[in-house]
């Protein structure tokens, strides 16, 4: 994955980078149980990656790409993993406001919530002692006007954040499973939580299928400028590539209404120091006349999927292990009120290492992504109201 660092393959094939598809490869992955999301995934060299989301209750299929930043020797060509959960995660509890406040007769067409999230990486990767951690987030709503009281707007953001699917996963404490496939070798996963229906093919031609349905996307994501610094920004080029590490990461997602029906979702990078991108979302999680952008679930499965594949690629770099193609079919169930699901994901590797050394890339890679991290813990959401202002809250640190 490594050797292809310097070449630009998102959108070689003259597509737009993101997009909805609706050929019938792409149709076919959609499954069938209500909430479900069934993502394919493969490495594109470097740290860039694409990914096919394919969303039961949506009945849409989108076509969405990762990258890193200097931080991660990347390109910056599109977001980095965790842009994508912390988007589906500010968004699905903006939609759950709005909804509430509706049902209240509360007007909230100004809400603005910034939701700062934070992960931990310690340890040695080449002792095989590092590990991913994932800290309480921080959520600060906003309204203009005397819409709602600062007790009302923390009132309907308990309540969204009680029912909301994505901050379950973090909430809850969840054992995911893996398969791996390793050279075409089936290969039993000890340590981890074995068993998973997932298909291992990923087949490559599902991408190249894969075509825009009509309409102009070049709105969907949108890079920006690099994100200000901030007092507690420490790791900048390189920096996350080091064997050791004892760091704090720290991405922002700030959401508000673009129209009816759409989220707009800006993503800061503090730390590792990285870009700016605007995000277009759909607000009504499970809506299956969301065919203008993603929802909720979409993005937070895609950022779930590209964080664990990010951690294969690290730590081949790390390592200098020859992985030649990282493929994986990840399955989540998502359903608003109800406990969360384990996280089903298959994984296939390709490269000249063993099969031990192929389970060894997998065990690391659950350890250090930061997303299964997140599953594995109680992660808490802080809320806070604020009076509008212009500008989002000051960042900062983790809490306390």
């Amino acid at each position: 994955m490594a050797q292809n660092a310097a070449i630009d393959r998102l959108g070689a094939t003259g597509n737009p980078v993101f997009f909805r598809s609706q050929t019938a490869e792409s149709v076919a992955l959609l499954p069938q149980e209500e909430g479900a999301v069934r993502l394919v995934t493969r490495s594109l060299g470097g740290m860039q990656k694409e990914a096919l989301v394919a969303s039961a209750s949506a009945g849409a299929v989108w076509r969405l790409a990762s990258d890193e930043g200097a931080y991660l020797a990347g390109l910056d060509a599109a977001p980095c993993p965790l842009s994508f959960f912390t988007v589906g995660m500010v968004s699905e509890l903006h939609a759950g406001m709005l909804r509430l406040g509706e049902a209240a007769g509360i007007a909230l067409r100004g809400l603005r919530l910034t939701l700062d999230s934070y992960y931990t990486m310690r340890g040695s990767a080449l002792q095989g002692t590092m590990l991913g951690g994932a800290r309480d987030a921080r959520l600060t709503v906003q309204a203009p006007g005397p819409a709602a009281s600062a007790e009302i707007l923390l009132g309907l953001a308990h309540d969204a954040a009680q029912s909301s699917a994505i901050a379950r996963l973090a909430r809850e404490q969840i054992d995911n499973r893996f398969a791996l496939s390793c050279n075409a070798i089936n290969v039993p996963v000890s340590e981890l939580q074995q068993g998973t229906d997932q298909e291992t093919s990923a087949d490559g031609a599902v991408f190249e299928h894969a075509q825009p349905a009509g309409g102009d996307w070049s709105a969907l994501i949108v890079r920006g400028g690099l994100t200000p610094r901030a007092p507690h920004t420490s790791t900048l080029a390189g920096g996350s590539l080091a064997p050791d590490q004892d760091r704090l990461l720290h991405v922002r997602g700030v959401s508000s209404l673009r129209e009816v029906g759409l989220l707009q979702v800006e993503q800061w990078l503090f730390n590792p120091h990285g870009s700016m991108f605007s995000f277009v979302c759909d607000a009504r999680p499970g809506n299956s006349r969301g065919t203008k952008a993603p929802d909720p679930w979409a993005y937070a499965a895609a950022g779930m999927a590209f964080c664990f594949m990010t951690q294969f690629g690290r730590y081949a770099q790390i390592a200098r292990l020859p992985l030649e193609d990282c493929r994986l079919v990840q399955g989540m169930r998502f359903a608003e009120g109800q406990p969360a699901n384990p996280v089903e994901t298959a994984v296939r590797l390709r490269g000249g290492f063993t099969v031990e050394q192929g389970a060894a890339q997998l065990r690391m890679a659950e350890r250090t992504c930061f997303l299964h991290a997140l599953c594995r813990s109680s992660v808490r959401i802080r809320l806070a109201a604020r009076e509008w202002s212009e500008e989002p809250p000051e960042p900062s640190g983790a809490p306390g």
